[in-house]
């Protein structure tokens, strides 16, 4: 049997910051896959189809500033077809659409709690529970997207004057909840500014972390933030691209997104983020397959 990419679209409630979070879940299934649009974005997926048989890994997705979890659509129904289910939720409130509360406190703490309510809303979906493995859970984060994994693994976030908009207030710890589902990361070009000396301490577990030598905005310096802070720095996989830059892993962008002033669009100069998908997918999931298939039931 041909296995194909599945695809549900939810909302997902926040009540403590009182809205919804766009959520779509893409799975393996059964059923032939026909060219779907989310926004300008693009992919073939089977909408809403049944799962295939079986009982797959889930990995979360938590997309960058003023982004969307579309710009990692063929990292995503990659993993898919290797036997992942992949959640794909929206950050209200730091999206491409909604981008209200970016640069605030709020939203740091937001952040890793959609990352936990959308694994509460995979695992209690009528049409997915019995397919998703309940043991633990991946998350890819791409910019402040490290960030929020990080902080919902267990890192003490800091919020400080510019988050709370306030040139005097002292550095207060962002309110998370750290999730004991999460077993792994893949951290690509993360944002560490909100922690501290000691703060990634807790984080112990997995990571596969992948930056740009080019990257001006979270250059390499965040990595080796992780690198030199996290509980045990031997379960870190890191490798620098060459020539690349803040948004190398991302999927090419539509021609019509395709232009000098869209940024995320653009690459450093001889530089082809297509060209190292290939190797960048092999690598995310062979890790995501030697940390999450072992204990899967």
């Amino acid at each position: 049997m041909t296995v194909s990419c599945g695809c549900r679209s939810s909302t997902v409630h926040d009540a403590t910051q009182g809205a919804d979070v766009p959520l779509a879940v893409l799975y393996p299934a059964q059923g032939a896959e026909k060219l779907a649009h989310f926004g300008p974005y693009s992919l073939a997926v089977a909408t809403d189809a049944p799962p295939a048989d079986g009982v797959y890994p889930l990995v979360v997705v938590s997309h960058g500033h003023s982004g969307t979890p579309w710009a990692y659509r063929e990292l995503a129904k990659h993993l898919v077809l290797n036997g992942f289910v992949v959640a794909l939720p929206a950050h209200t409130g730091n999206t491409r659409l909604d981008n209200n509360l970016a640069g605030t406190a709020a939203n740091l703490a937001n952040r890793p709690r959609h990352l936990s309510l959308t694994i509460d809303a995979v695992l209690a979906d009528p049409l997915l529970k019995a397919h998703v493995a309940t043991n633990g859970v991946a998350i890819i984060g791409h910019s402040i997207g490290g960030y929020t994994a990080l902080a919902a693994a267990g890192g003490e976030a800091w919020s400080g004057p510019y988050e709370r908009k306030a040139s005097h207030a002292l550095p207060e710890p962002v309110p998370v909840t750290p999730d004991a589902r999460i077993r792994a990361l893949v951290l690509l070009n993360p944002a560490t500014f909100w922690f501290i000396a000691g703060s990634l301490r807790p984080v112990n577990l997995p990571i596969l972390m992948r930056t740009g030598e080019k990257d001006e905005i979270t250059p390499i310096e965040h990595a080796n933030k992780i690198i030199e802070g996290v509980g045990d720095p031997s379960l870190i996989e890191h490798k620098d691209i060459p020539g690349a830059g803040h948004f190398a892993f991302m999927s090419k962008f539509p021609p019509e997104m395709t232009r000098p002033n869209f940024k995320p669009s653009q690459d450093p100069e001889g530089f082809d983020r297509e060209a190292i998908q290939p190797e960048f997918f092999a690598d995310v999931t062979a890790f995501l397959k030697r940390t999450m298939f072992a204990a899967a039931p």
